[in-house]
């Protein structure tokens, strides 16, 4: 009877686990080289939120910048920061690149 309850314990808990692995907020790669976003669109699903895992590969640093939400995160030259994004309403959200505002445009359409 003791073996039952473990495995019944056990299957519980690993059901469990995979239910909040399944969970987990998406992470979606963004690119910052030759200060250009990359991609420069980005679908995410509305009303859900995300992470935006953000790659520098340029030699100085730059600011994530956007209007709404307001969202301001400067990433380090080389490095690679995760930014975690609310849940965002259908529509389009625009973004630049604070310190390439010409150049690093990019937007992000939540569907």
């Amino acid at each position: 009877m003791r073996r039952y309850v473990a495995l019944v314990a056990l299957v519980a808990m690993s059901v469990g686990f995979a239910g909040a692995a399944a969970a987990a907020d998406p992470e979606l790669p963004l690119v910052l080289e030759k200060n250009r976003w990359q991609p420069d669109v980005i679908k995410v699903k509305a009303g859900a939120p995300f992470v935006l895992v953000i790659t520098n590969k340029d030699k100085g640093p730059e600011e994530f910048d956007m209007a709404t939400p307001r969202i301001e995160k400067v990433i380090p030259a080389g490095k690679t920061v995760r930014l975690k994004m609310p849940a965002l309403k259908p529509g389009k959200y625009p973004f630049v690149g604070e310190y390439h505002s010409e150049t690093a445009k990019a937007t992000i359409v939540a569907e």
